[in-house]
């Protein structure tokens, strides 16, 4: 039986954050009774799970990289592979491209963001199991709306590298859609990303 590969964990973190006013990924908030930058608590929840993550990044991201790793000590940030998306304007399809075609020798990739702090640690282990169990594709699903992440298995491949534009892979997901595994979370995190400051009121 051949050795089976691995799913790559891709966290994006390479937005404008134009809407929130200030790099919103440093923004503190205190979840759990700790107090750690948003990208930060949001890694922690993927560090539970995978060994190794691939967290793509804007170029000029060095303050991003050095807060998030004193935040997660020293440990936890080994785990960190930063990678940079030079054309990250363009979209988040380029930040998506750049992540995939980083780790192009896996057998699936999850897709998350750095801006969901709240993202329940059940749904990165579903949609991973799912796929590591044969699914094409695979997402959480709470009252029937589909959260984050999102898996794809490796046959996406030369697709998602080739994404271009702000809609991620969700073109790709309403083509599929009969072949998308849903995994039932009976938690909203898998909807709590941090757009605008108001936001925050959620995680308070």
């Amino acid at each position: 039986m051949p050795e089976q590969k691995e799913i790559a964990a891709i966290v994006l973190a390479a937005g404008t954050s134009k809407r929130f006013g200030s790099d919103k990924l440093l923004h503190p908030i205190t979840l759990d009774g700790i107090t750690m930058p948003i990208a930060a608590h949001s890694l922690k929840r993927w560090l539970e799970v995978f060994g190794q993550i691939t967290v793509v990044i804007r170029q000029d991201s060095e303050k991003l990289c050095c807060e998030i790793n004193d935040a997660l000590g020293k440990q936890r940030a080994t785990a960190l592979h930063w990678v940079v998306c030079e054309n990250a304007d363009t979209g988040m399809a380029a930040s998506l491209a750049c992540g995939v075609n980083a780790n192009r020798k896996v057998s699936g990739w999850l897709i998350g963001l750095a801006d969901m702090p709240a993202l329940p640690t059940a749904a990165i282990v579903g949609v991973r199991s799912a796929l590591m169990q044969g699914a094409n594709l695979a997402a959480p699903f709470c009252a029937d709306k589909r959260g984050h992440p999102v898996g794809f298995a490796s046959h996406y491949l030369e697709e998602l590298v080739a994404l271009k534009g702000d809609e991620g892979a969700r073109k790709l997901l309403g083509r599929d859609v009969a072949d998308l595994k849903q995994i039932q979370i009976n938690d909203d995190g898998i909807f709590a990303d941090v757009d605008t400051p108001n936001d925050l009121i959620s995680f308070q």
